[in-house]
C-alpha cells in the first residue's frame, strides 16, 4: 500500500491543478435556484435522471451536466458544483453515473 500515497508521475495531470487555474471562471454558487442557474449559465448539455427521494429524509438530487462541470441540486437549489474530467489522462472524479 505504499504506492497508494505516492506523488503523481511525470506527465500526469491532476484535476486539483486545473481547479486552481479555473477557480476564477464563473460557476453556479451554492444556494442558487435552478431557474437562476439556467438564466445565468444557459441550458445544460444534459439533465441526468434525478436520484434519491425514496423517503422523506432522502431529498431528490438533480444533476445538470455542462461542458466543464456538473451541477448538483437538492430539490431545486445548488448544493455542489464538480469539475468534469478534461481528458482521460487527468486524475480526478469519474463522470456522473447516468
Amino acid at each position: 500500500m505504499l504506492f497508494a500515497f505516492s506523488p503523481a508521475r511525470a506527465g500526469d495531470v491532476l484535476l486539483v491543478e486545473r481547479i486552481k487555474q479555473e477557480s476564477a471562471s464563473p460557476q453556479p454558487a451554492r444556494g442558487m435556484s435552478m431557474a437562476e442557474v439556467e438564466r445565468r449559465f444557459g441550458a445544460p448539455q444534459s439533465r441526468l435522471e434525478p436520484r434519491g427521494g425514496q423517503k422523506r429524509q432522502w431529498p431528490t438530487i438533480h444533476r445538470w451536466v455542462y461542458a466543464d462541470y456538473t451541477v448538483y441540486f437538492e430539490r431545486s437549489r445548488v448544493v455542489d458544483v464538480v469539475l468534469n474530467q478534461a481528458s482521460p489522462q487527468e486524475t480526478g472524479p469519474k463522470p456522473p453515473v447516468r
